[in-house]
């Protein structure tokens, strides 16, 4: 196997995990920012233990795509490390926060208590959906890498406006993924109301989608430019195109699954577009004469990129068993049992 066909592979597979983390994180960061609309006690357990038994096999996703990238692709993984550094100091802290929020919030009997950790679980989710975004914006925008590969910006400068967009964007696309998906796991009232929020945030995100691609389109022409010379970006779009418009049918009519699975599906789309489009490019430089961060010239050795996918041929295919066996264990409606949250 040539080492231009495993660069290619590799760049693949860390898009698919960071897919597959969006996918399966974002309806838990979705329900975390919509936890104070539910009404009473009862209602905030069901959508804690709704997410309980999944939220920490969802994130490995996101631990294994940084793991293959530091391995296949240490000078992009180092460069992503000096300049998101503090943003992702605020990413694990928040993700910090909504796990320690979760496990400790019925540990004691009181009000006061619960309210404190309500909070903070809602605040750790809605960070980190926004930073999230704001990432995907400063990635698709490009970083300020020097000649010499290094990052020559501030933490300032990566909350620019069209990086802040797409993260509101994201955020909004999580809590109607988290909607569609308490839709599924939940009864009666709660299941209704969430059913009620799911037309309404799909509007915005489609409006903040939109909004998003025409100021995208002077932001980031370089991207609009590699993508109209491929045709996979035109078939994810026409998915993603697809399931934004499946979304509010099968709402309307109840279809629970069905919605999750087009909420689901319109994220993962949305990523292969953008994977499509940018490849073979991981960060493009926003100065003049930079060096764009590439998967054919920032690689690993090709015995080291052979190597981890022999590993990855075996424990893949472990992570997408495991995580069949979970959702497939705890189907069904929530129900608060003695161990639950």
């Amino acid at each position: 196997m040539s080492l231009e066909l495993l660069q290619t592979i590799w760049f693949l597979l860390i898009f698919v995990l960071l897919a597959g983390y969006a996918v399966l994180d974002g309806f838990d960061l979705g329900v975390g920012i919509l936890h104070p609309l539910a009404k009473g006690d009862t209602e905030r357990r069901i959508g804690l233990n709704a997410i309980g038994p999944v939220w920490d096999g969802n994130e490995v996703w996101l631990l294994t795509a940084g793991g293959a990238l530091f391995a296949a692709f240490p000078p992009v993984y180092a460069l992503f490390g000096e300049g998101f550094y503090l943003a992702i100091m605020l990413l694990l802290t928040a993700l910090i926060f909504r796990a320690v929020s979760m496990e400790f919030r019925s540990k004691v009997d009181s009000p006061a208590w619960c309210r404190v950790f309500d909070f903070t679980f809602f605040l750790g989710s809605f960070l980190a959906a926004l930073l999230l975004g704001v990432a995907l914006g400063n990635v698709l925008r490009g970083l300020p890498i020097d000649a010499e590969g290094k990052f020559v910006g501030t933490f300032l400068g990566l909350l620019n406006p069209f990086s802040l967009l797409v993260g509101v964007t994201g955020v909004v696309a999580f809590i109607m993924h988290g909607a569609a998906y308490l839709a599924v796991k939940t009864e009666g009232g709660q299941q209704a109301r969430m059913r009620k929020l799911i037309v309404p945030s799909w509007m915005v995100f489609v409006l903040l989608a939109i909004a998003a691609h025409v100021y995208g389109w002077f932001e980031v022409p370089h991207l609009f430019e590699a993508g109209l010379g491929r045709v996979m970006p035109f078939i994810f779009a026409a998915v993603l195109l697809v399931a934004l418009v499946y979304i509010p049918i099968a709402s309307r009519k109840h279809k629970d699954v069905c919605t999750l699975f087009a909420t689901g599906t319109a994220i993962l789309a949305a990523f292969g577009a953008v994977g499509s489009a940018m490849f073979p490019v991981f960060i493009p430089s926003t100065v003049e004469g930079g060096m764009a961060l590439t998967a054919m010239d920032h690689s690993s050795t090709k015995l080291t990129l052979t190597w981890m996918l022999g590993i990855a041929a075996i424990g893949v295919p472990m992570v997408l068993t495991y995580t069949t066996f979970i959702y497939w264990t705890f189907r069904g409606k929530t129900k608060l049992g003695e161990f639950a949250y």
